[in-house]
């Protein structure tokens, strides 16, 4: 299509998993209403970010994808007649989980789901835990108005999930995530970690020549002892920032971007073109040691 209205949802999330789906189906209406097509919804959205701590409790926040909250997601992309990328915790059977992201095309149908390749495990992101990495690769949708790839927050630290998934022909590439500050940390810190968070996704739209969609959540959890940063972004096909949400409030957004743009982009900057595929072997290891 080229042109396409995209909307984020950047909200705060609670304890009640049904008044956040609720919650965020509203804010999707509010999207819609300012004329967005394709709306992404931030990382694991019907809850509060739960992997701050290893708890078995937390494992019956797990639903089937597809299940009760696509089925709902569904009804809605069918009734505003949007696109919807919603991340969700996956419960495949039991003892096996997953931190997936659903999208639901605009006519309500279920076009699939991809699996978070990669997972963390650091001091109150302990993912690892609850979450078996993807094993679905990486994925492509073909929605109504754009051919979308879909990665999962500490996926975005990556170049090579970037960069397959615009292979595969992403127009654009989407990043639900959710990740914040520990509130004992001093300013320059946080700035220093939004900073290289956002120049590393801003790096894989110039890197592709596609825009770049990331969305994440906000607002204090675990106590108080996490703020969780906001920011979402959308990043055109060189880098340059089109839109940037605050890192205090919730905010339902909506940008037109061009996927046309692209083809520019990568003509004056051929990086496509001057790959050395036939060098790149050694990206599959682990670690190169010398000999």
């Amino acid at each position: 299509m080229g042109k396409v209205r995209i909307g984020m949802v950047q909200m705060t999330c609670g304890a009640d998993k049904a008044a956040n789906l609720q919650k965020a189906m509203q804010k999707t209406r509010e999207a819609a209403a300012k004329g967005a097509q394709i709306v992404c919804l931030q990382e694991l959205f019907t809850s509060l970010y739960f992997c701050d701590v290893e708890d078995y409790d937390n494992f019956l926040l797990a639903e089937p994808i597809p299940g009760p909250s696509t089925e709902s997601l569904s009804a809605l992309a069918a009734e505003l007649g949007v696109v919807i990328i919603a991340s969700l915790f996956e419960k495949r059977t039991e003892g096996l989980y997953h931190n997936t992201t659903a999208v639901l095309d605009a006519d309500g149908k279920y076009l699939g789901k991809y699996r978070k390749m990669h997972i963390p495990d650091d001091p109150a992101y302990y993912e690892k835990f609850y979450f078996t990495p993807g094993d679905l690769g990486y994925k492509i949708f073909k929605t109504r108005f754009a051919n979308i790839g879909v990665l999962i927050c500490w996926d975005q630290w990556y170049p090579e999930a970037a960069r397959i998934t615009a292979l595969m022909g992403a127009e654009i590439l989407f990043y639900p995530t959710a990740i914040g500050w520990a509130t004992t940390q001093d300013d320059a810190t946080n700035t220093e970690q939004y900073n290289a968070w956002q120049t590393m996704q801003r790096s894989h739209a110039v890197a592709n020549g596609v825009h770049v969609v990331s969305v994440n959540r906000c607002g204090f959890e675990q106590n108080g002892a996490m703020k969780f940063w906001g920011g979402s972004f959308i990043a055109n096909p060189f880098g340059t920032i089109l839109f940037q949400a605050s890192h205090e409030n919730e905010e339902t957004a909506v940008l037109e971007i061009d996927t046309k743009k692209t083809d520019s982009y990568r003509t004056h900057w051929p990086f496509l073109r001057d790959r050395r595929i036939d060098s790149y072997q050694p990206i599959t290891k682990r670690y190169i040691d010398e000999e």
